[in-house]
């Protein structure tokens, strides 16, 4: 076992990756050999091997210096199905870096924050947890398109399980994990059918050739593939209006259950968009830009208006997300490289501080078993440490700026206004984009300020809050270090961007490149 440790945190060795894709899979074996009765010990083993996963991930993150270059490092191939042209290749490139690096961040997190709420079936619950970060890691590593949808749906069942068992409310919990399941598995088979006809066209499912082979497909299959992509994507984002089960599985999930949605499963919809829908079919993501982008801002603007009407502080946190999502679809879909990197930005700042909102509404709802508002009120005078925490989450929500949000929310409305450098869309549309996209940056800071006045501030007026105990040591354990890279970020956003920047560029170079030459065979075909 020491052996197997010390190999993981080794960044010569030659099997990194799988290393630190499957830790989490060799604790929940470790799991499943102890006693259930046992609870401590079951709570330790899973964080243990949650923090060694992150330990480990470390190499990964100091392996890319600034300006290295676009070549995917860590590189790891093996046959796996030589007969159907199925390899094991895995790989990190400066877009999903920081995907890793967020995932085995959060997951030690989560463990710890679950050891306080959880309370009947641990050892299954933290299982399930150690299975989904497996899932995650492997699909922002796979560079084999099937062997990334096995780690693709090999989050769903735990993702379910978690909803299902461990939500708060019986009958809702239930209902909402239904639909959790049957959206993603709808959207994953239309993908699926996808990934087998462009795989036998291309007689391969390597990542890294497959867009070569999908730009000789007809323009009609090119759609219909695009499409089927596209929507497995705009599920998971969630994209309006494909967005419906997201408030009902964060509403009804486990403290840890929805940090691990927020924080690291929506980030699968961003990233699918730019790692496989654009890449693989540049001319028609191009084209259905303006609409994805049109459905971008109603997705922000619907989001926030659906956070005025909320009464309950956890379901007001999910539509949030709905909205913030929304920002880094637009973003990714504008082409501009201020945008897309913005957006990349904003994908690991959405992780972190809608993260930490919904630890604090999991102490919040520990201590009062309630998140509706009208039970609360000047909760700041019994509990001052856990109203400045809040605070912080808050200010990173609405982009404060010298918090995370600020930089990731600019970069993308400055680079929307900017538009596409080969200027085939109209500046207009790019400019009114961006300005109702703002609306939400408005709307953002009005319902999440005035949640926080509705909880924390005014008298006391349910007596059931004046003996509410202040944040512990274990609580300020799990969410201090997220306010330290709310603000290390904040402040110091070049750290990402440099190290995303060249496969940035890369990808919007061979996109946009695509499309000309496209457009310049049509105009010799004319």
């Amino acid at each position: 076992m020491l052996d197997f440790l010390a190999a993981a945190i080794d960044p010569d060795i030659k099997h990194h990756l799988s290393v630190i894709t499957f830790l989490p899979l060799v604790g929940a074996l470790f799991l499943a050999f102890i006693n259930r009765k046992r609870e401590r010990e079951l709570k330790a083993t899973a964080f243990f091997f949650s923090l060694i996963t992150f330990i480990a991930s470390l190499p990964v993150l100091f392996d890319f210096n600034v300006g290295a270059g676009y070549d995917k490092r860590l590189m790891e191939t093996a046959e796996w199905i030589p007969a159907f042209g199925i390899q094991y290749k895995m790989g990190v490139d400066g877009i999903s870096l920081f995907l890793v690096m967020l995932t085995t961040f959060l997951a030690p997190i989560i463990m710890l924050s679950s050891s306080t709420t959880v309370h009947s079936k641990v050892k299954e619950y933290f299982i399930a947890m150690l299975v989904l970060e497996t899932g995650l890691i492997g699909s922002f590593c796979a560079l084999d398109l099937f062997l990334f949808y096995v780690f693709f749906e090999l989050m769903l069942i735990p993702m379910y399980l978690l909803i299902g068992v461990w939500g708060s409310d019986e009958s809702a919990r239930r209902a909402a994990a239904i639909k959790f399941f049957v959206y993603t598995l709808v959207g994953s088979l239309l993908m699926f059918l996808a990934v087998l006809y462009i795989a036998g066209v291309a007689k391969t499912f390597d990542m890294e050739r497959l867009p070569e082979a999908c730009a000789q497909l007809p323009m009609t299959a090119q759609y219909l593939c695009f499409g089927a992509f596209m929507l497995s994507f705009a599920i998971k984002t969630p994209l309006f209006p494909f967005h419906t089960w997201l408030p009902h599985a964060h509403t009804e999930a486990p403290t840890g259950g929805s940090v691990a949605l927020a924080g690291m499963m929506l980030k699968l919809g961003t990233y699918g968009m730019i790692r496989f829908a654009i890449p693989f079919f540049p001319v028609v993501a191009y084209d259905m830009a303006p609409l994805i982008m049109t459905l971008s801002v109603i997705g922000i603007i619907y989001g926030s208006m659906m956070c005025l009407a909320q009464d309950d502080l956890k379901r007001l946190i999910a539509y949030s997300s709905v909205a913030h999502m929304g920002f880094i679809v637009l973003g990714l879909f504008s082409f501009n490289f201020m945008a897309t990197q913005g957006a990349l930005l904003q994908n690991i700042n959405h992780g972190l501080s809608t993260g930490l909102l919904f630890l604090c509404v999991g102490m919040l709802y520990e201590r009062r078993h309630t998140r509706i508002f009208a039970e609360f009120g000047g909760i700041a005078k019994v509990m001052p440490k856990f109203a400045v925490l809040f605070m912080i989450a808050t200010l990173a929500s609405i982009g404060l700026p010298g918090t995370n949000g600020f930089v990731g929310e600019f970069l993308i409305l400055m680079g929307t206004f900017g538009g596409v450098p080969d200027g085939q869309w109209t500046w207009t549309l790019n400019s009114t984009m961006a300005l109702l996209a703002a609306t939400g940056v408005v709307l953002g800071a009005v319902y999440m300020l005035w949640a926080y006045q509705r909880v924390f501030f005014g008298e006391i007026t349910v007596k059931e809050n004046l003996g509410l105990r202040d944040v512990n040591r274990t609580e300020l354990a799990f969410s201090v270090p997220v306010v330290v890279m709310i603000f290390f970020i904040g402040l110091n956003p070049n750290f990402l961007l440099a190290r995303s920047e060249p496969a940035v560029q890369a990808t919007l170079q061979r996109t946009l490149a695509a499309v000309a030459e496209h457009r310049a065979a049509q105009a010799a075909a004319k």
